[in-house]
């Protein structure tokens, strides 16, 4: 699996995020864990992603 970085012309190392995952949850729920990522001074989409990394390492076959 690819680690999806980058290097821009310029020497700088990017991530490339090329895939969206769509989820349906109920909206007070979205919101109020909106607001509390933007309370935390972090984003959704990095607490998505970071419990996705998380939840796969935890289950990875060695």
């Amino acid at each position: 699996m690819g680690t999806g970085r980058v290097t821009t012309k310029d020497g700088k190392v990017s991530t490339k995020k090329n895939s969206q995952l769509v989820l349906r949850l109920d909206k007070d729920e979205r919101d109020a864990f909106v607001e509390l990522c933007r309370e935390l001074d972090t984003s959704a989409a990095r607490e998505i992603r970071r419990f996705i990394r998380g939840f796969m390492k935890e289950h990875a076959e060695d």
